[in-house]
């Protein structure tokens, strides 16, 4: 039976195929209350939060709502219990605005009257943008309601998909990963309005990978390994290190160890006056210079769409800029092929933030993945397979990429064993350059730190590694320098050890410092 708490789910278990999600799980959240849900990959946190919300329907236990036992056939069902989620990659239609998204699928909105006439789409608009503000004003949230989605940036998104939520009266919000993509000030605006609707009497329930704002949005904590609830704390009774070590079952250290970089000599790389347009005429990137030199991690910071992918793929020959050079020790690379570059003994590597749509091939086994790299280099016209095992098993071994074998396909992997298998594939070339873009996103704690150690590693080894990230804390931990960029142009490149990340978040949003 419950035992008094507005949201109780109690003895939870789902199972998919011969993979049992979550075992057994009780998790409790009341109103006025913030509830993290931490655990690596794989560890049954979003399973655990889709039942709530309606998305799966439980093999077995009970959910409680208000003491009322509920059961969940659809998200609909779920809607209206009250229970909204906001999902990592948000559920907005670009071509409407604000209030249209907002408004959207709900039954009062809808444009047929009684006796069969048509509302005035004028004063349907009225009701919904006034009680659109109402909703703003009770909670602290702020949007122009006629803004098109697609004009957005991302902290406005989210504030858009958090008003859906409310719009439809729900007093429990769920929010998964909901800053990966944020700068720290819009992470601060989220973590108000949370506090806002705490204030108001909400229950919010929130996963993140990231300990520090556990640690400063939440009241309570519950971990889960391996589809079990391993216990839930008090926040303000625990630390990083105690949630860390109950999350992976060992003691973790959380120091990322940044030694000194070599003195600088010629850089290796040489990114001149480099430029960008799609094909649908927007600038990607605006006249981009900075060198990038032998032994250090240079990260480049910015918001979701600044030009990270195309800089990244640009000079790994991937794709053609208009304008500009990409000097290799003086050898100017640009518009050549990822072939041709390779064939002018330019050893670059390349690891894309799609892992398994631009990295590794998802159906083949990593054997095959790792032949995709190196078979042109074998004599004759047969590849050698023997060689192939050899190559793989040394990168599973020296990277403890857990797998039953190196015949084992990569789509069935951990998120963390799949990027393993794309850095070990990338390493072994032995590359001078080694662009990484996004290497540690939608991974746990323990696999996001054996990639860190992996590119100090190559830092050591006297690699240029250009590192793009999102969470300004690891950059300022792991980077030599941090380049930031806004909409295609660099807005400056500091000294991680003395910018906070507040100035560097100024720098996202595309302000430049005065010239002063």
């Amino acid at each position: 039976m419950p035992g008094g708490a507005y949201i109780e789910m109690e003895h939870i278990s789902k199972r998919f195929a011969a993979v049992l999600a979550n075992d057994d799980v009780s998790l409790s959240a009341d109103r006025g209350e913030i509830v993290a849900l931490l655990g690596e990959n794989g560890s049954g946190k979003s399973t655990l939060v889709n039942m709530l919300s309606g998305i799966y329907i439980p093999d077995s236990g009970s959910i409680y709502i208000a003491g009322k036992r509920r059961f969940f056939r659809s998200p609909q069902d779920a809607i209206v219990a009250g229970i909204g989620m906001v999902h990592q990659h948000f559920k907005l239609i670009p071509v409407m605005n604000a209030w249209e998204n907002i408004s959207l699928g709900d039954p009062g909105a809808k444009s047929r009257g009684s006796g069969g006439f048509f509302k005035n789409p004028f004063i349907e608009k009225k009701r919904i943008n006034e009680k659109i503000a109402e909703i703003e004003r009770r909670f602290g949230l702020s949007i122009a309601h006629d803004k098109k989605v697609y004009d957005m940036p991302v902290g406005e998104k989210q504030t858009v998909e958090i008003l859906k939520v409310l719009y439809r009266d729900a007093s429990v919000l769920i929010l998964d990963e909901p800053t990966a993509v944020l700068t720290p000030q819009e992470t601060a605006r989220l973590f108000d309005m949370l506090r806002n609707m705490k204030d108001e009497n909400c229950v919010i329930i929130i996963i993140t990978h990231k300990l520090h704002e556990v640690m400063d949005i939440s009241d309570r904590v519950m971990v889960m390994r391996k589809g079990r609830a391993i216990g839930t704390v008090k926040t303000s009774e625990t630390n990083p290190r105690e949630l860390t070590e109950m999350m992976v079952g060992t003691s973790v250290s959380l120091e990322i160890k940044r030694e000194e970089p070599p003195p600088r000599e010629k850089p290796f790389l040489e990114i001149r006056s480099l430029s960008y347009c799609r094909d649908d005429g927007v600038r990607v990137l605006n006249g981009m210079s900075f060198d990038l030199y032998g032994g250090e991690i240079l990260g480049v910071a910015g918001i979701a769409g600044s030009g990270q992918r195309e800089l990244c793929e640009i000079i790994a020959g991937l794709l053609r800029a208009e304008g500009g050079s990409v000097l290799f020790r003086g050898e100017n690379l640009l518009g050549l092929s990822p072939r041709a570059i390779k064939d002018k003994g330019v050893s670059m590597s390349f690891v894309p933030e799609d892992r398994l749509g631009m990295g590794l091939v998802a159906g083949m086994s990593i054997i095959d993945n790792v032949l995709l790299r190196s078979y042109e280099k074998r004599p004759g016209i047969f590849t050698d397979r023997a060689g192939s095992r050899v190559l793989a098993e040394r990168i599973v071994n020296r990277y403890r990429i857990s797998t039953p074998s190196v015949q084992h396909v990569v789509r069935k992997l951990s998120g963390g064993n799949i990027q393993k298998v794309l850095l070990g594939r990338e390493i072994d070339l032995a590359p001078r350059v080694l662009i990484t873009a996004y290497p540690v996103r939608g991974l746990d704690i323990g696999a996001s730190y054996s990639i860190y150690e992996i590119l100090n590693e190559q830092k050591r080894n006297g690699v240029a590694v250009l590192y793009i990230g999102e969470d300004l804390d690891v950059l300022r931990e792991l980077c030599d320098r941090i380049l930031v960029i806004h909409a295609g142009e660099i807005m400056g490149i500091r000294d991680p050890r003395t910018s906070t990340k507040e100035d560097l978040g100024f720098l996202m949003l595309g302000h430049k410092p005065d010239a002063a």
